[in-house]
């Protein structure tokens, strides 16, 4: 089928393209890597004509499949502690009250703890590490958020934490050793492009306010990052959901925006790396960004299940397929040819065959 009739002669093209993914299911599919692409954008579209295009009624339930950590260091001059406590408090309510997350699967470790926080001594990190170990599934999702002040000394990148600072290397350590399905550590202190070479990983996506150890004065990045959060602005593709590639690339360009104001000189650069080679870029390439594209904040599709436990499985099997699309996409140019376009064939098919199946069950 050539591309004029693949998009439809009305222009939407929705009907035309449900109707091409039903033919290609009943014989076989002989994709060129041209085609897969339009695949994928296609099903995209479907998807977001479908269910998530569904209006939000009421409040809906938290999502127990995801735990969150804010951990926030010391801060060192009154005006830090401020703007430390306001981003805590601002992030742990986005959290809560606007992306689903059950308020008692938010961990909060702070210098001067509040009820129902803690101290974040390196010890506590650990314990609430080992913590999430403890209760997380490999189906589920962990989303670390790091604010503070980072050192480096040209060799060693540190955390700075009441009593003894913890290194990138410990922190990595730690963290790395959740195993779930998606890990999404948000680094955003002085110094934090160091952690990025020694994080990545499979299922990993890692976003820091720097490009690199040196770049050590107090980043911005916090402040923008946030407020993507809060609202709907950083919602670029309009679909009411809220993907990590969607928050970091807002805050990156709020954070260019404020020192474009001021006339000052850019001294931080933020990172995102999600494609498991620890190499950070300031944007969506050289296969960086097509996870964090697929990974949401929100938890819409999964709370409009309105607890329907099929109707939940189904839609984390999507958004499973949606995250395997985007990492073989992202390793694209380290796989042979045939191999790519054989694995994202298949992926295809049981992405096509996955939203038919959750159409009619939507019917019921």
């Amino acid at each position: 089928m050539d591309e004029a009739k693949w998009i439809g002669p009305n222009g939407s093209g929705q009907m035309d393209r449900a109707k091409w993914i039903g033919i290609k299911m009943r014989r076989p599919m002989h994709l060129s890597l041209r085609a897969a692409k339009i695949a994928i954008s296609s099903i995209f579209v479907l998807l977001l004509a479908g269910s998530w295009g569904c209006a939000q009624t009421g409040a809906l339930p938290p999502d127990r499949s995801k735990h969150a950590l804010i951990i926030v260091g010391i801060a060192g001059e009154d005006s830090y502690a401020t703007r430390f406590s306001s981003w805590k408090e601002r992030l742990k309510r986005a959290l809560a009250e606007r992306l689903g997350f059950a308020a008692d699967q938010i961990q909060v470790l702070t210098e001067k703890p509040l009820a129902g926080e803690r101290r974040s001594t390196t010890a506590v990190i650990g314990e609430a590490v080992e913590g999430l170990r403890q209760v997380v599934s490999a189906d589920q999702q962990v989303f670390v958020f790091v604010i503070g002040h980072g050192s480096f000394d040209g060799a060693t990148a540190r955390l700075n934490l009441p009593g003894p600072d913890m290194t990138a290397g410990e922190f990595a350590a730690l963290v790395g050793s959740l195993a779930v399905e998606r890990l999404v550590v948000v680094n955003m202190t002085s110094c934090s492009g160091e952690y990025l070479k020694l994080m990545g990983g499979p299922g990993r996506v890692l976003i820091s306010a720097t490009r690199s150890g040196m770049e050590q004065n107090a980043p911005k990045f916090a402040e923008h990052f946030i407020a993507a959060l809060e609202g709907p602005a950083a919602d670029l593709d309009r679909n009411r959901r809220l993907s990590v590639l969607e928050a970091f690339e807002y805050g990156t360009r709020l954070t260019a925006s404020s020192y474009e104001k001021t006339g000052r000189l850019v001294t931080e650069h933020a990172l995102i790396e999600d494609n498991g080679d620890g190499v950070g870029h300031p944007q969506a390439e050289a296969g960086d960004g097509g996870l964090a594209r697929v990974t949401y904040l929100d938890s819409l599709p999964r709370q409009q299940a309105g607890g329907d436990p099929v109707l939940t499985k189904l839609y984390e099997e999507r958004l499973r397929l949606e995250g395997a699309i985007e990492q073989l996409k992202g390793r694209k140019d380290r796989t042979p040819p045939e191999e790519y376009g054989a694995q994202l064939e298949k992926t295809l098919v049981e992405m096509a065959r996955l939203n038919r199946t959750i159409r009619a069950r939507q019917k019921r």
